[in-house]
């Protein structure tokens, strides 16, 4: 069923576990999620990019989700988010469009414009009953050429400017950069880095009350999450390994049969590839029967 994120949220930080937040592109991988959450009796969310809504329609991806949280989750419950919001125009279609948490990143801009522009769509989304979710630091990649603890420390979350931009802001919930990075190349390299948590444990002791987000999580393994956890994140973003594993699937099955034309032979593997992400990450998060 379809649920407000709130009291998923509310549950999760009460009994310490994370919430997987998975990225959708289309129907199929939308399902995939369902699926693995329906199985595995996980609470979960579902997030839509902006890309996703321009390739897709935004009134097409919200309705596949209402559709597969009312017929085929049963009573497991499933909250829509929007996933880096770049302007307050954005953020305002989802949230008119019915989705209960959305987030609003302008990490790139200077502090004090991040909180401004933070504080407006905070103002709206509140105003609607809608969660918010900023950031603060910025997140990079091994495609941007930075790797290294040096080459990245600029570029980290400062403890101190978190609790300053949680009060300016009134956020529900802050995306932090700790050394977690987007992207395939990392997975790719084999050089997933690990997170800086004695970082992660001063920004939770400056917003205790604020559930932390975890962007770019993929391929960061079961040690560092169940860390992370420990130390005030509640909400894990996984969207490359979704992706990948999608793909990768859709490939091997032109490899096996070049002449394959019956898209559901294509896409069952591939629904398949991704729903097994989605189950590792439940219960590597902690949040597998706790619907």
């Amino acid at each position: 069923m379809l649920t407000h994120l709130k009291p998923i949220l509310e549950k999760a930080q009460q009994d310490n576990y994370g919430l997987g937040a998975f990225n959708i592109v289309n129907m199929e991988t939308a399902l995939a999620i369902v699926k693995a959450a329906k199985d595995l009796k996980a609470p979960v969310i579902i997030q839509v990019s902006e890309t996703t809504i321009e390739y897709a329609g935004l009134n097409t991806i919200v309705a596949i989700v209402k559709t597969l949280a009312e017929d085929e989750a049963n009573k497991i419950p499933i909250a829509l988010h929007l996933d880096h919001g770049k302007s307050f125009e954005s953020v305002k279609k989802c949230i008119d469009a019915g989705f209960s948490s959305i987030h609003i990143d302008v990490s790139l801009l200077p502090f004090k414009d991040n909180i401004e522009l933070t504080k407006q769509a905070v103002a709206y989304a509140h105003e609607h009953n809608v969660l918010v979710q900023g950031e603060l630091g910025i997140l990079k990649g091994v495609e941007d050429k930075v790797q290294t603890p040096t080459e990245m420390a600029p570029f980290l979350t400062d403890p101190d400017e978190a609790k300053e931009f949680v009060e300016a802001t009134g956020v529900d919930t802050l995306a932090v950069s700790i050394g977690n990075m987007h992207g395939i190349e990392k997975i790719r390299q084999g050089n997933v880095p690990d997170l800086d948590l004695a970082r992660l444990e001063k920004i939770h002791e400056k917003i205790p009350a604020t559930p932390i987000v975890l962007h770019g999580a993929s391929g960061v393994n079961q040690e560092q999450i169940s860390a992370a956890i420990q130390r005030g994140v509640r909400i894990i973003n996984i969207d490359t390994e979704l992706r990948l594993a999608f793909t990768e699937a859709i490939k091997n099955i032109f490899n096996q049969d070049a002449l394959v034309y019956d898209p559901r032979k294509v896409l069952s593997p591939a629904i398949a590839a991704v729903q097994k992400i989605v189950a590792e990450k439940i219960k590597m998060f902690g949040s597998k029967n706790k619907a």
